[in-house]
């Protein structure tokens, strides 16, 4: 039986150790909100999704990225990298070339015809992805991974069997390089970003998209249009990043671990692209749409048009000679 002094001393030595143990400092909880444009059904969002949950894992939980997908959170496409510069939202998936407004250079992926194949754009992201990572840090932020579009098509609602076909149809482009493509091989260019373009479509604004076979389907595009030609006139993609002073407030080992998360996926979420334009061009069939086939001499000729613009490119951001010229001596 405890005499009133051991009590006592009992008592005053549980309260000591309740005072120390709740002056310990808890365990960091973050949230991280993720803006994206695209509808979660694209799999850039998915992409998005699986990292997220990976980094979940490699952080126990201390670290939550919530996806709000599909503009849930006001921004446009354009919009996005400002938006995390600015701290509007902590990260976001951005589609790149439509950044060229707060930086040119962010164009680079689109020089028409320069880079043929997904293989090629790899080697080309070897001398992309330092300028893009120095002008997100400029822009307050961090590049975690980034991710190609698939392959380029031009859809149409009619058929075109020489240049001349192309001539004066309204056609979307997601960015300047597309819309100027576009427009030089006889199109008329129209740049929109992706929310503004269905009602676009329906009400014969635009009668025509240059994108990618993932967007097609997003877009349900067998209900506007019946034609897709794989013009593969230039590539694209996207990056997440995520604000400066949100990555400074992560511990250094919650820092590591999100890097390294980042680091093993992308080249599984370069496979889901690959995979995603054959799927998503057998989808736009089994509805309806006809892939096409572009001649050799109607190819040669839409190159020829487009060939000056690679010239007026690297004149206009003369940070991309480098690069392109790098690139090309690989070749």
């Amino acid at each position: 039986m405890l005499t009133h002094a051991r009590a006592g001393r009992v008592v005053a030595m549980l309260g000591l150790a309740g005072a120390l143990f709740s002056a310990l400092p808890a365990l960091a909880q973050t949230t991280l909100n993720l803006s994206d444009v695209l509808p979660e059904t694209n799999f850039m969002v998915q992409n998005a999704a699986h990292f997220a949950q990976e980094v979940s894992a490699a952080t126990d939980g201390q670290v939550t990225i919530s996806i709000k997908a599909g503009g849930s959170l006001g921004f446009k496409g354009p919009d996005q990298l400002t938006a995390v510069r600015d701290g509007l939202v902590d990260m976001a998936d951005i589609n790149i070339s439509q950044q060229v407004g707060v930086n040119p250079l962010f164009g680079v992926e689109g020089v028409p015809f320069l880079v043929s194949s997904m293989d090629e754009l790899k080697k080309y992201h070897e001398f992309v992805r330092p300028a893009f990572v120095k002008i997100a840090e400029e822009n307050n932020q961090k590049l975690l991974y980034m991710v190609p579009s698939p392959a380029q098509y031009v859809y149409l609602k009619v058929p075109v069997d020489s240049i001349d076909d192309f001539s004066g149809i309204p056609v979307r482009g997601a960015d300047k390089n597309t819309v100027d493509v576009v427009s030089a091989i006889g199109m008329a260019g129209v740049a929109m970003p992706w929310g503004e373009l269905i009602p676009a479509l329906a009400s014969g604004r635009v009668e025509g998209v240059a994108t990618s076979a993932t967007s097609g389907v997003d877009g349900k595009f067998w209900e506007f249009m019946k034609y897709i030609y794989p013009t593969n006139h230039t590539w694209g993609s996207n990056m997440v990043t995520i604000n400066l002073d949100s990555w400074n407030r992560l511990s250094a080992d919650q820092q590591a671990a999100i890097e390294e998360v980042a680091s093993r996926l992308e080249p599984e979420f370069w496979e889901v692209s690959r995979q995603g334009d054959i799927d998503s061009i057998k989808i736009m069939q089994e509805n309806g749409m006809e892939l096409a086939t572009i001649s050799d001499e109607l190819r040669t000729q839409m190159v020829e048009r487009a060939q000056q613009l690679q010239a007026d490119f690297v004149a206009r951001v003369p940070d991309a000679g480098p690069i392109v010229d790098q690139y090309k001596a690989t070749q």
